[in-house]
């Protein structure tokens, strides 16, 4: 596939960030190409700081009327598309792909616009049938684009973290994010009397705070949860974010949540794309058609015969599905969710061995001489986690074996628990290759690890960024080809100086 293509994406943010993989996997069967996605003007933000975006075009309330189709399409037709992916099963899509003459046009058959499609995949309710995840990639892959992974992500820069970070500085962890609306209607609300008294315990017992999010209808509901828990003079554990946040700023100030619990909406797949531990609460609808996915994601579901119903409102108005769902079965998995233990994250080469150049046989291995003090790391309860980029293994320089054999090296002798390496090219976008936090997070779900009360050693402004970005303490070693990081927040002339200062920190 080459050239330049048209993804027309969905309108609602929640499905939005389900489409992610089918977008990643459109980029990456041609990288060489275009892709532009054509979205409503609230979901674009999303897609802000994603690399597998080239060009966002907002699909304006003006392109609605008839007009506004023939406007559209001209704008589209003098890009001069070679294809479009309808990700979209509207009707209107096809139109527009079709008025603006793209020759290559793919989507379901749904919603009578079959003739309009070159390449119509027949549908037979595979919406109601199988994870939105992927009913959007087996649109693709009836067309031949294999999918590239099935996890959904979204790309936050550094700044965006440390500006929300300073937002919520004031507050004592864990911080609490608790998104009370859903904008499908009632009867996917969990009762706000139940989020106050998790709040509220999540105050007095765990000596936490919590943040209120949702949109600018959702102001008053998020008030009534606060209202009570600031009568009890907590009023600075408690604040309504509701209506007070843009797309981009709610998602970086969910990110610094510890925990974060929703009801089944878009501001939940927001928290599981962003990979923060949730409780996801549902009544009428499907965890399996749209629940979250990643293993730091807990579902709490109903317990009646009539759920998933996927009505709006709730015909019997007792809501059962949502009275079933009690504060003390939601307070457990909030706190199951909250990740306890600590850990300090190293790199491998430069910082724990010498950095040779693509390390690829053993007698190239020189482990520095002071790895031995680790262990006064694990006399006091540190997990020890090795996370590294490995592209040697893309480039074919190194064996993935070989990296394995010698990771497993430093779990079996020296006492880590943990060896995470990226074995992509930098060109691949991966969201494990450090600055990204991907390889944190696995670890941090795999053992258990609070991150922001970890810290991270390393050789290089990527150990540094990674650590920023996850919130942990970094430490930089001169060990390795860098001798200063403007990231670092302390620097130690070897291992054992960067030990003693985690002790002493103590």
């Amino acid at each position: 596939m080459s050239g330049k293509t048209l993804i027309r994406g969905v309108n609602w943010v929640g499905d939005a960030v389900m489409t992610m993989p089918a977008v990643r996997a459109i980029k990456r069967a041609a990288p060489d190409s275009l892709s532009s996605l054509l979205v409503k003007p609230w979901v674009a933000p999303l897609f802000e700081k994603d690399p597998f975006v080239d060009r966002t075009i907002i699909y304006e309330d003006s392109h609605s009327g008839i007009m506004g189709k023939f406007q559209l399409a001209r704008a589209l037709r003098e890009e001069r598309f070679d294809r479009a992916i309808l990700l979209q099963n509207a009707l209107d899509a096809a139109v527009t792909a079709w008025l603006a003459r793209i020759p290559e046009r793919i989507g379901y058959a749904r919603d009578g616009r079959g003739l309009l499609l070159t390449h119509a995949l027949p549908h037979s309710g595979e919406d109601r049938s199988m994870h939105h995840i992927d009913y959007y990639l087996k649109l693709l892959e009836s067309v031949g684009l294999p999918p590239s992974g099935t996890d959904t992500w979204i790309y936050l820069d550094l700044a965006e973290r440390l500006a929300a970070r300073e937002k919520i500085s004031s507050l004592k962890r864990p911080i609490l994010g608790i998104n009370p609306g859903a904008s499908y209607g009632s009867a996917k609300q969990w009762l706000p009397e139940r989020f106050t008294e998790v709040a509220r315990r999540i105050i007095e017992e765990l000596d936490g705070s919590v943040l209120v999010f949702g949109g600018p209808g959702e102001a008053d509901v998020a008030s009534e949860i606060i209202s009570p828990i600031q009568e009890h003079a907590n009023t600075g554990r408690a604040v309504n974010m509701a209506g007070k946040t843009g797309l981009r700023e709610l998602m970086s100030l969910m990110s610094e949540c510890d925990v974060v619990l929703s009801n089944d909406s878009g501001p939940m797949h927001i928290a599981d794309g962003l990979a923060v531990p949730l409780v996801a609460i549902f009544g009428s609808t499907s965890p399996e058609l749209t629940g979250p996915r990643k293993p730091s994601s807990h579902v709490v579901r109903a317990g009646v015969d009539c759920s998933p119903c996927f009505r709006r409102t709730c015909p019997d108005k007792g809501l059962a599905c949502m009275e079933t769902i009690g504060v003390e079965e939601v307070f457990s998995a909030v706190r199951q969710a909250l990740p306890s233990g600590r850990a300090v994250l190293l790199d491998r080469d430069g910082t724990i061995c010498q950095d040779a150049d693509y390390l690829n046989s053993w007698d190239k291995l020189n482990v520095f001489n002071d790895i031995s003090s680790l262990n006064m790391l694990l006399n006091i309860d540190f997990n020890l986690i090795g996370i590294t980029n490995q592209s040697g293994i893309s480039r074919g320089i190194v064996e993935d074996g070989f990296v394995n054999d010698v990771n497993r090296m430093f779990i079996e002798e020296y006492g880590f628990s943990g060896f995470y390496y990226c074995p992509h090219h930098p060109d691949d976008m991966c969201t494990c290759r450090k600055p990204e936090p991907g390889l944190a997070i696995r670890a941090r779900d795999e053992h258990d690890i609070d991150l922001r009360r970890s810290y991270m050693v390393g050789d290089k402004d990527a150990d540094m960024l990674l650590g920023r970005a996850i919130g942990a303490r970094t430490i930089l070693v001169t060990t390795g080809k860098q001798k200063s990081s403007p990231y670092a927040d302390f620097r130690a002339s070897d291992l054992k100086e960067a030990v003693e200062h985690i002790i002493s920190q103590k």
